[in-house]
């Protein structure tokens, strides 16, 4: 009975997980998220990154999510205003011989996006932030024509973290 009674205490104790609650309007239960413009030319990262975000949402099961504007309670608005590859990692070429070349063997990805969160009919956002960004790395190894196949995969790496960390900026209280 007094262990009972602790545990029933203990429920009420004021201790809370900080940061996992959804603190966005409850009315919003169908949220649009339209393809994210892209500003940078690079083929497909606006589709990857879109689809990203839509499947977070999701996965959080409390929202109808659409890739439209229109009939829904609130709108993701992105637009992709940066994407650089630059080289942070070097090797010597195959000579041995003084003076041969460096070429690059890591490569940094970075993104970077304007977003914002808006309530149908609202002027002003729930949630915006004008240079929302990510960054991953990968490795070119010894063939060159495996840049792009890495390259690929960081972008699919990138594009997930990229999404759960955007929905959780949206929708979660810290």
């Amino acid at each position: 009975m007094v262990v009972g009674a602790a545990l029933f205490g203990a429920g009420g104790c004021g201790y809370a997980l900080v940061g996992r609650g959804i603190t966005t309007d409850a009315s919003i239960k169908r949220i649009g998220v339209p393809l994210f413009r892209d500003a940078t030319g690079k083929p497909s990262l606006d589709q990857m990154i879109t689809r990203r975000v839509i499947e977070e949402l999701l996965r959080r099961g409390r929202f109808d999510v659409v890739q439209q504007a229109a009939g829904v309670d609130a709108v993701v608005d992105g637009e992709i205003v940066s994407y650089n590859a630059s080289p942070v990692g070097f090797e010597a070429g195959s000579s041995a011989a003084p003076g041969a070349q460096t070429q690059a063997s890591r490569y940094a990805v970075t993104v970077t996006a304007r977003v914002k969160y808006v309530k149908t009919g609202s002027a002003v956002p729930m949630w915006a932030n004008e240079s929302f960004t990510f960054r991953d790395e990968y490795d070119v190894g010894s063939d060159p024509g495996a840049f792009i196949d890495q390259e690929g995969q960081a972008l699919e790496r990138l594009s997930q973290a990229f999404a759960r960390s955007l929905v959780s900026a949206m929708l979660e209280a810290f």
